[in-house]
């Protein structure tokens, strides 16, 4: 029996001991996992004289990630809705007019071109390809626009241009991770994810920050392009879809009524609260705020995703289809989704790496049909807005993650007669309108071939902090404290684009 108690007991000290262990580990991953987050979570909120508040006197902001503040300074735009065309449209066929390029179509190339350069399809010396669409001038502003975007020409004095864009990414991943997050790299917020964490939203039945996709698949640098990054999750973009249900499980599954859904969700953000008590973790009060935003969102989403009721003119502007997913789709949502006060939406569409693998060899057909499939939504947009005095509040931004070359591709396995162009960083065009912007503007200059830009040339960062100027932030001081040191959108580079400024 002695033998019996003492076994016991030996039993119940090395219990004890691997308890208290435990416990000192978890207390110090916590407690040291606290300080460490500390910076991140009450860095940025001051509160009276600018003294920072600590311990877990939480502000209004604390609890709910995405109210909505006002900018630091005064805003042009309320809104963003940005068109990405991932795989990069031909500038030299849509924006930038290049005649001289014609007379060299089908010439060698100018070894000047080449020297010191990296393409990724181009071997040896390939051959000059002048435009394949036919431009004209328009509207009061005389901007050149290709015969490929009809209903978009009559807008051009509503836009900017940006004619001499350049980024130093000639892959699409990579390209499209800098366009949209400021670095080629993983691991960075979206400009998406930036404005909301900056500004909330105004619709609080709504997400911040939504993201619509159409052509078939996702950009080549996958869901990233509208993440968080080292930003909490609850500011990172959400995906909805244009056809079926906009969110997936939307709808309470048989027998959950509303009141018993209610009392899971609060169930479960009491369990969250404790947690967020013991350890001070900033993504716990995330995952509270998105039970509850999932809560409220089904009642709002359903009604301002749908487009069924729209009046046959809008569905005739735009060239929707209910039921279908489709860009023209997306751009109507969009429309809808603003009026609604969210902060940003973000238009993916894919299929614009347009090489020239059509049946005829030729850049034209590809870069035509998707054209098509843009041109009235567009213009649709710009002027539904317009129209319901939006678009002075709402930038709209169009573009791709890099340009085109004004010579032809000249990879193995092509047949003769293949007219494609390659990816280029050098030079490429993209357009902004709406909140603060000069209507009619072109800013930048291209050489004769549209090669590289010659004056007023624009980098990605040039372009981010110009939107962040609109929203109402200065670029250099809007930062977020990660890994021991102030990160911003524009890295440590980034000048406003005044002329187009309004």
């Amino acid at each position: 029996m002695k033998n019996l108690d003492k076994l016991l007991g030996e039993l119940a000290s090395q219990k004890l001991q691997a308890q208290t262990r435990r416990h000192f580990l978890v207390d110090c991953v916590s407690k040291l996992g606290g300080l460490a987050m500390a910076p991140l979570l009450f860095g940025c909120d001051l509160g009276k004289n600018g003294q920072v508040k600590s311990g877990l006197n939480l502000s209004e902001r604390d609890l709910n990630p995405l109210a909505s503040i006002p900018p630091p300074f005064l805003a042009k735009a309320k809104s963003i809705i940005y068109l990405h065309m991932a795989g990069a449209p031909s500038q030299l066929e849509l924006f930038d007019y290049k005649p001289e390029l014609a007379k060299l179509n089908d010439q060698d190339c100018p070894e000047s071109l080449l020297e010191g350069r990296k393409f990724a399809f181009i071997r040896g010396v390939p051959k000059m390809l002048g435009p394949q669409a036919n431009f004209k001038q328009h509207g009061e502003s005389g901007a050149w626009v290709s015969d490929y975007l009809p209903h978009f020409s009559q807008m051009v004095d509503e836009v900017a241009f940006l004619k001499a864009m350049h980024t130093d990414q000639f892959n699409h991943g990579p390209a499209q991770l800098f366009m949209q997050t400021g670095s080629p790299r993983l691991g960075r917020p979206s400009l998406g994810s930036w404005v909301t964490y900056g500004l909330g939203t105004e619709n609080q039945n709504l997400p911040g920050f939504v993201v619509l996709t159409s052509g078939g698949k996702t950009p080549d640098a996958g869901k990233s392009v509208w993440g968080s990054g080292f930003l909490p999750s609850v500011y990172q973009g959400v995906q909805c879809r244009s056809k079926g249900d906009p969110v997936l499980y939307l709808e309470d599954p048989k027998g959950m009524t509303r009141d018993l859904k209610k009392n899971v969700i609060s169930a479960i953000n009491q369990a969250n609260q404790e947690d967020f008590e013991n350890f001070g973790d900033p993504e716990i009060l995330a995952r509270i705020n998105q039970f509850e935003m999932a809560y409220r969102m089904q009642i709002e989403v359903p009604e301002v995703m749908n487009i069924n009721d729209e009046p046959a003119y809008i569905h005739e502007l735009y060239g929707t289809k209910p039921g279908e997913e489709s860009f023209a789709n997306n751009c109507l949502l969009a429309r809808k989704l603003v009026e609604k006060g969210v902060r940003v939406v973000q238009l993916y569409d894919w299929g614009w790496d347009t090489h020239g693998t059509d049946r005829d060899g030729s850049i034209d057909l590809g870069l035509r049909n998707k054209c098509r499939e843009i041109d009235r939504p567009i213009t649709a947009l710009l002027m539904d807005l317009k129209q319901r005095g939006l678009l002075e509040e709402t930038l709209v931004v169009w573009g791709g993650e890099f340009g085109r070359t004004p010579m032809q591709e000249n990879r193995e396995g092509k047949v003769q007669g293949f007219k494609g162009r390659d990816h280029h960083v050098d030079a490429f065009t993209m357009w902004v309108a709406g909140g603060g912007v000069k209507k009619g503007a072109s800013y930048g200059i291209t050489d004769d071939f549209g090669f590289s830009g010659i004056d007023e040339r624009t980098s990605v960062h040039d372009l981010h902090a110009t939107i962040l100027h609109l929203m109402g932030f200065d670029h250099e001081k809007f930062t977020y404290e990660f890994q021991g040191r102030p990160f911003r959108l524009t890295d440590v580079e980034g000048e406003l684009i005044r002329k187009i400024l309004a």
